[in-house]
C-alpha cells in the first residue's frame, strides 16, 4: 500500500490532524452521502465520494499540502477533515472545515484544527492571505469564521461558484 509519506502531522491539546489514510474512505464517503455535507459539494452517491476521497489524497501529491483528517488523541476515528485548499481553478488559498457527524459540533473541534491550520498555513506553508470559502445558507461555518478572527470580504473574487469568502488576519493581527 502507498501512503503519504512525509505528510506533517500537526497535533493540538485534544486533535491529531494527519494525512488521509485508506481506512479513512468509508467514513469520507458515508458523510458524503448525508445531507451534512450539502454545504461541501453533496450529497454525493458512494461512487462520488469515493472519487472525491481521490481527489483530497491527489491534492496533496500535487501541492504538497491539502486537507488532513481530525481524529482525538489516542481514538483513530475520523471526525472530519480540516486543512488547506488550492484547486488550480480557485483564486486563492483556502482552509476549510468539516465535521462528519453532528455530535461533534459546539465542542470547539473545527476551531481548534482550524487554528493549527491557520497558524500552519503561516508560519511552515508561508502563505500570505487565506480565505475561506463558505457556501450562502451555512451559518455555521460562517460563526466559525468569524470566531477565528476572519472578517467577510466582499471583493474578493469567488471560487466559482457561489460562496461567502472569509479573510482570516495575518500573525501580526
Amino acid at each position: 500500500m502507498i501512503t503519504l509519506t512525509g505528510t506533517p502531522t500537526l497535533t493540538t491539546e485534544r486533535l491529531t490532524l494527519r494525512a488521509p489514510q485508506p481506512q479513512d474512505a468509508q467514513p469520507f464517503i458515508d458523510f458524503y452521502k448525508t445531507d451534512r455535507s450539502q454545504f461541501v459539494g453533496g450529497p454525493m452517491t458512494d461512487r462520488q465520494g469515493w472519487n472525491f476521497f481521490c481527489t483530497e489524497i491527489g491534492h496533496w501529491v500535487m501541492n504538497d499540502f491539502g486537507m488532513f483528517v481530525v481524529t482525538f488523541h489516542n481514538d483513530d476515528t475520523p471526525l472530519g477533515i480540516v486543512g488547506h485548499w488550492y484547486p488550480n481553478t480557485w483564486p486563492e488559498k483556502e482552509v476549510g472545515w468539516g465535521l462528519f457527524d453532528a455530535k461533534h459540533e459546539g465542542k470547539g473541534i473545527a476551531f481548534e484544527a482550524a487554528t493549527a491550520c491557520i497558524d500552519h498555513a503561516w508560519t511552515t506553508l508561508k502563505w500570505d492571505t487565506i480565505v475561506s470559502y463558505i457556501a450562502h445558507g451555512n451559518d455555521a461555518s460562517v460563526a466559525l469564521a468569524e470566531r477565528l478572527g476572519a472578517v467577510r470580504d466582499d471583493t474578493a473574487e469567488e471560487p466559482g461558484k457561489e460562496a461567502y469568502v472569509y479573510r482570516h488576519p495575518g500573525p501580526a493581527a
